[in-house]
């Protein structure tokens, strides 16, 4: 099972999305997800890419995967196992986190969402992961 995620560049929830990331991936490696894809931008990003580091203690089998939406670019991989250049080669650049998102989303069976608002582009992934009928765990507020 792969599982990806979308959300917010800042995290307004932290102790309590952190707290919903472990049980919430603790629970879909239980049904299987092995392979997790990030995006590695942002607090939401930055923060689901430290709690499955953790989990490697527990679950040494699971990945992570940094998804990079530029060739070029020079990133910190320390907290994945790897990463992948989606064919975005004749994406402009503007559109290449859109397009790197979208292929996320169609490779995921679940997408963990940290959405809590209609606009930007975690709710445009959001969005076109639920039009593709992925399964959708969206993080509720208190």
């Amino acid at each position: 099972m792969v599982v990806t995620f979308c959300g917010h560049s800042e995290v307004s929830h932290m102790e309590e999305v952190r707290f919903w990331l472990q049980k919430t991936l603790e629970q879909l490696i239980a049904e299987g997800a092995e392979t997790f894809y990030l995006g590695g931008y942002g607090a939401f990003d930055l923060l689901a890419a430290s709690v499955i580091w953790q989990l490697k203690g527990r679950y040494p089998e699971i990945r992570s995967i940094l998804v990079l939406p530029y060739p070029d670019r020079k990133v910190n991989c320390t907290r994945y196992d790897g990463t992948v250049y989606p064919p975005l080669e004749n994406v402009p650049k503007r559109f290449a986190i859109t397009h790197r998102n979208r292929w996320m989303a169609e490779r995921a069976d679940v997408v963990l969402a940290y959405v809590l608002h209609r606009w930007g582009g975690a709710a445009a992934m959001l969005g076109y992961a639920e039009r593709r009928g992925k399964r959708v765990i969206r993080f509720l507020p208190e």
